[in-house]
């Protein structure tokens, strides 16, 4: 498997990067996993970022050096493969932040509210079979019943700290626990334990590092026990001192914040974050541009990422088709190919995901596939319930109206025509997004709020200019994003009206 092909890599299920504020650099050190692995890689060095923990295939592409120490900040990849979550101190993420975010003009990007390592006060709203849902304040999370000490029910207050956070546009919460843990980069330290750990599969080598920890000149706090982590065992001493006093820094702060907090226990919200997130996704223009990155190092096929990120399988197929023809650069993103192989294809069923620009995102129905062309064409058809009106169209949506919307792989818009049972038409309503990618189960963009309709008496507008307006102001849509739509609407309106 190489290394792009992991999801996020991760060698714990706990692994936040590290360092208070303070100790962060203009350039902070990274750690980097998941399919956009090369890619990042590449523009980090760059920029002159320290990349360390690199895997082999990594380590055999560049000609750089990679360190075993401690990071300051993780870019994983997101477990939906969209986008990339990166987590550590405030100014290592920022920084990390600006210089992604360059990508290409569809790349987002938002503030994570639940970072791993953040404690909050919590309450319980509801329980379910295997956990409760927790309101966080300003967000929620689940709770894991083996991740708690005793019984918890609706209404308990309960302190918790974040395991796992969960990117704005999936449907699941912040995976939390009620162990406290203050992560060093190579190591954690955990309230409540004695003793040093290994989480490592060769038995031999977390022995050595149990025996070495001995002959490290750091004191740990009382009550804290030691967890190291798998790529640990690769460190040098200077990098495990580093690390466990980092973990003893960060521990002595979360005490000192949680003393602090005891007496708000009544009160949801943050009590301690240690670390900061932001969570970018990757438009289809990313992705290509990605894949330059990538291709000044590795052979790259065309929509390489693009591929990667539309199921595990693609992804394995990519790796298996550049390791036998390396790159083909130059040629175009071979849509017919990767969607008869994988789909979608005529007949299947796809989501219609519809991303917001403030991160959210939620499906427009599940449709068949009626149409699809090498072109990149994927027609999607809907049978759809009744009640109320369509949007700016102000017919009535009726049991058994269909929406037959036409997506074409690659461009700024698409089309839905809405008919009625009979066949009348009910009026056609044109969304301009972020361009389409039609993946095997669903196709994804991000709306940008300006759309154009044509309604059955043949008038034609734009509509929710303002909105988009205000998404460029409040800076939730990039301004040449912004740019691009308003053309795109423009030629749209025009296209229309003759």
């Amino acid at each position: 498997m190489s290394d792009d092909e992991t999801a996020t890599g991760d060698d714990s299920d706990f692994d936040t990067a590290t360092g208070d504020d303070s100790d962060s650099e203009a350039t902070p050190s990274v750690r980097v996993r998941g399919i956009y692995t090369t890619a990042v890689t590449h523009q980090l060095l760059e920029a002159g970022h320290a990349v360390v923990q690199a895997s082999e295939p990594i380590r055999e592409r560049f000609d750089a050096e990679f360190g075993d120490g401690t990071h300051e900040v993780t870019v994983a990849t997101t477990t939906d493969r969209q986008g990339v979550g990166l987590h550590g101190n405030a100014d290592g993420v920022a920084a990390v932040d600006a210089e992604l975010r360059t990508v290409a003009r569809d790349t987002f990007g938002w503030t994570d509210p639940t970072p791993p390592g953040a404690v909050f006060d919590a309450r319980v709203t509801e329980t379910l079979g295997s956990g409760a849902i927790c309101d966080l304040g300003d967000a929620e999370g689940f709770l894991p019943y083996g991740d708690v000490d005793g019984y918890v029910d609706e209404g308990d207050a309960v302190r918790v700290q974040v395991r796992e956070s969960a990117p704005p546009w999936v449907d699941h919460r912040a995976q939390l626990g009620t162990d406290v843990r203050a992560d060093g980069g190579l190591g954690a330290l955990v309230r409540g334990r004695d003793g040093v750990t290994v989480d490592t599969r060769d038995d031999a080598a977390g022995r050595e590092l149990a025996g070495m920890t001995d002959f490290l000149s750091v004191e740990v706090p009382d009550g804290w026990g030691i967890e190291w982590s798998h790529a640990a065992t690769r460190a040098d001493m200077d990098a495990l001192g580093d690390a466990l006093s980092r973990a003893v820094d960060r521990a002595d702060d979360l005490a000192a914040a949680l003393d602090a907090g005891e007496a708000h226990e009544s009160e949801t919200g943050v009590c301690a974050a240690p670390t900061a997130g932001r969570w970018l996704w990757f438009g289809r223009e990313s992705r290509f541009a990605l894949d330059e990155a990538r291709r000044a190092v590795a052979p790259t096929m065309p929509g390489h990422h693009r591929t990667k990120a539309a199921s595990e399988s693609a992804s394995a197929g990519v790796d298996l088709a550049e390791a036998l023809c390396g790159s083909s650069e130059g040629s175009e993103f071979p849509f017919a190919v990767v969607t008869r192989q994988f789909g979608p294809v005529e007949g299947d069923s796809v989501d219609i995901v519809h991303g917001k620009p403030d991160g959210r995102a939620f499906s427009l129905g599940r449709g068949e596939v009626t149409e699809w062309d090498a072109d990149g064409t994927v027609a999607v058809t809907r049978t759809l319930s009744g009640g109320g009106t369509y949007d700016a169209l102000g017919t009535p949506r009726e049991a058994g109206d269909t929406a037959l919307t036409k997506f074409r792989e690659g461009r700024w818009w698409y089309p839905t025509v809405y008919r009625s049972a009979d066949g009348a038409a009910k009026g056609t309503y044109v969304n301009v997004c972020t361009p389409v990618e039609c993946f095997p189960d669903e196709i994804r963009y991000v709306d940008l709020h300006v759309d154009v309709v044509k309604r059955p008496d043949g008038t034609v507008e734009r509509v929710d200019d303002d909105e988009l307006d205000a998404a460029a102001d409040a800076g939730a849509v990039p301004e040449a994003v912004a740019k691009k739509a308003r053309s795109v609407a423009t030629s749209l309106e025009r296209a229309l009206s003759e």
